[in-house]
């Protein structure tokens, strides 16, 4: 989950560097770390809560608490998984307060921003794939919030087991078990809805996700 950025000099800057740059009142640093992760947090958001308007107040809460506690960070974690810890905690905060489940919308629904990628990709393929989505959403919507939660940080943002154990608070072998348990469930829902053989997460389409979430959603400038 790590990143680096490029200087005018051709070298590479870690996440270390910036935020250790950020530490010491480098407000440049701490909005390039800003700029290369908004897009997972808010995907992060949006994939657990299921709405776009609280996804973007989350982001933007993150980064802003980020930025507050930023002298705080001690590194014993990579600042990505502290910032989706912080992203995770608002998002159960936000589905306590409501006291209900996310409610999920399809991914890629019609309206909604362009895929990148139409040019080459077949009507028949895209509606195809924008139905197994619209089925892939229903099904995630039955899961538990841990258990959703575990297969977006697992199978969407590649998250080991051992840091998905480390952001949940819990033992690995429950995140393993959160995984196993949450993906069956699945493979149940789409089987009853007719979607047999290799039909997997990686056919969700996220691509419109992506492109909705460039829109710059926080700006610490003002």
């Amino acid at each position: 989950m790590g990143g680096v950025h490029t200087t005018a000099f051709g070298m590479q800057r870690t996440d270390e560097e910036l935020v250790a740059r950020a530490i010491t009142g480098d407000s440049g640093s701490f909005n390039q770390l800003v700029r290369r992760w908004e897009r997972q947090i808010y995907a992060l958001a949006y994939r657990v809560l299921g709405r776009e308007e609280e996804a973007r107040d989350v982001c933007q809460e993150t980064f802003l608490r980020a930025f507050r506690g930023i002298k705080g960070f001690k590194g014993q974690a990579k600042f990505s998984s502290w910032l989706y810890r912080i992203a995770l905690n608002l998002c159960r905060d936000w589905i306590r307060k409501e006291r209900r489940s996310a409610v999920m919308t399809p991914l890629d629904a019609d309206g909604e921003a362009p895929l990148p990628d139409l040019t080459v990709e077949t009507a028949e393929a895209r509606t195809v794939r924008r139905d197994l989505g619209r089925l892939m959403t229903d099904a995630m919507a039955t899961l538990s919030e841990e258990q959703r939660t575990t297969i977006v940080l697992k199978e969407y943002h590649g998250l080991t087991f051992q840091e998905i154990a480390d952001l949940q608070d819990s033992p690995l072998s429950t995140v393993k078990t959160r995984l196993y348990q949450g993906l069956s469930v699945l493979r149940k829902q789409l089987r009853r809805k007719g979607v047999h053989g290799t039909a997997t997460l990686s056919a969700v389409p996220t691509a419109s996700l992506m492109a909705r979430s460039h829109r710059k959603v926080v700006n610490l400038d003002r």
